[in-house]
């Protein structure tokens, strides 16, 4: 039995040598977001939604990057509303968000 119904995990890698990486994009800030709104939403904990920090995810270069779990969808974001989306039509709905599917 699973834990979560849904466990997002946000790239938030940062290569030093300057190439592209999530925590460009503030990945880190975007993660802290995703998981201060779920909670909002009542919707993070057990039997609900886990948000976890990953290092890399090796796909930088389509970054930033999330992935959601069970279903294995990867989504890009550029920004707060992207994220947002994510969570009411994916976390909450049950939808995937095809214009951020990657």
């Amino acid at each position: 039995m699973a834990c979560y119904r849904y466990h997002v995990f946000f790239c938030t890698n940062l290569r030093t040598d300057g190439s592209d990486c999530c925590q460009r994009f503030d990945a880190q800030g975007m993660r802290a977001y995703a998981k201060l709104r779920s909670k909002q939403l009542g919707i993070a904990g057990r039997d609900g939604v886990r948000i976890n920090t990953a290092g890399c995810l090796d796909r930088c270069q389509e970054g930033p990057v999330l992935v959601v779990y069970p279903e294995g969808v990867w989504y890009t974001y550029i920004d707060q509303s992207d994220v947002d989306e994510i969570i009411e039509e994916h976390l909450v709905n049950g939808r995937i968000v095809e214009r951020l599917r990657i």
